[in-house]
């Protein structure tokens, strides 16, 4: 035991001894939190919106005011033609084209129907659809308005039944992008640090000479790495107290579950990842190698973890996937804790999965690690 508080402790002054080192385990984190959290937003906001009327009417105008109303359109002047909309949106002047038919108004009072022409720049395919749920409840908005005026004026004995829906938002009452995005950008910096660090700490002690030294000693094995990588866990653990306190601080994240039973959750996780570290570490010679395929695969575990892009809307192999992806459970596990105050039972089932990962990753990693004598 004490020659595992001896690594330890040699390992921690290593950290703190290395200047260069510090801003990156802390500052850049929490830089990046509080960067990315208001960046990776899913609101698409200063559409650049134009229209063609070719009707000129009360109704064709009432109907472009509920567009210059909307706080998500930057409306811009009307076109003469189509022809001039679409030079416009070639050239990127113009995200969303309107084009009012002629005869708007009459054809809606005598055959109470009418089509409008609605063109979209899909070039983020994203954004244009959300640009086009914006543009459809505008118009659905402004029609169920229509339809009550043209009762109205056909016939003042029919009396409109309208029908309001009340809708009850769970977990994210405001709907703040925040407060969705936040607990999983955090789970990606704890990630990326610990993973970054364990992996490349080892090799260095390959690059300077020093592992072959610390190998021909009596050291066990297991003593090493627990040593070795120990450090690094606590770093982990202090990247997610920092965190929860900026989330709570900065973007006033709501915390409803137990914060002891996500540190309990987190204690496993980070093993995971602390295992895939040395296991990166064992068959690289340089830092730069291990930097590069701890990238590598980073980038497809965050990719497929759901943080951005919704898992169920994944091809089928890609979901099947997404069972060997650490990042996965604990994005949802943080958001569970977090925004629905799930408990133990809640969380279990994941807790479990990833208690054998990190089982099986250490297991491996230890495993491929020699220690020549």
């Amino acid at each position: 035991m004490k020659t595992i508080l001896y690594i330890i402790q040699k390992e921690f002054k290593q950290i703190f001894r290395n200047k260069g080192m510090l801003p990156i385990i802390f500052v850049l984190p929490l830089l990046q939190l509080v960067i990315l959290s208001n960046a990776a937003t899913f609101e698409v906001k200063n559409i650049k919106f134009g229209y063609i009327d070719n009707d000129h009417t009360s109704t064709s105008r009432a109907l472009v005011e509920k567009f210059n109303a909307s706080t998500y359109f930057d409306m811009l002047t009307d076109f003469q033609s189509k022809a001039l909309a679409s030079s416009a949106m070639l050239q990127g002047e113009v995200d969303v084209v309107l084009e009012i038919p002629l005869y708007f108004e009459r054809d809606l009072q005598k055959e109470k129907y009418n089509d409008l022409g609605v063109t979209i720049n899909a070039i983020d395919g994203a954004a244009a659809g959300v640009e086009n749920v914006y543009v459809t409840q505008i118009i659905q908005h402004f029609n169920q308005h229509l339809k009550v005026d043209l009762l109205q004026v056909s016939d003042k004995q029919i009396q409109p039944i309208n029908i309001d829906t009340i809708p009850l938002f769970w977990y994210n009452e405001t709907l703040n992008y925040k407060t969705f995005m936040v607990p999983g950008i955090l789970v990606l910096l704890v990630t990326m640090i610990t993973l970054f660090l364990s992996g490349m700490n080892i090799v260095r002690e390959k690059e300077i000479g020093t592992l072959e030294q610390i190998n021909v000693t009596p050291i066990k094995k297991s003593q090493f790495i627990i040593g070795k990588l120990f450090p690094f866990w606590v770093v982990g653990m202090a990247l997610l107290t920092i965190g929860l306190i900026l989330a709570k601080l900065i973007f006033d994240v709501p915390m409803l579950g137990n914060l002891l039973l996500l540190y309990a959750y987190t204690s496993i996780y980070i093993l995971v990842i602390l295992g895939m570290g040395l296991f990166i570490s064992n068959f690289t010679d340089t830092q730069q190698q291990a930097m590069f395929i701890a990238w590598f695969f980073v980038v497809i575990f965050i990719l497929m973890s759901g943080l951005f892009t919704p898992i169920e809307s994944m091809p089928k192999w890609a979901q099947m996937l997404t069972e060997f992806n650490p990042i996965k459970y604990f994005v949802e596990i943080i958001r569970m804790v977090m925004l629905k105050g799930s408990g133990f039972k809640d969380i279990l089932p994941l807790a479990l999965k990833t208690l054998a990962y990190a089982i099986v990753m250490n297991g491996l990693a230890v495993w491929s690690y020699k220690k020549t004598t």
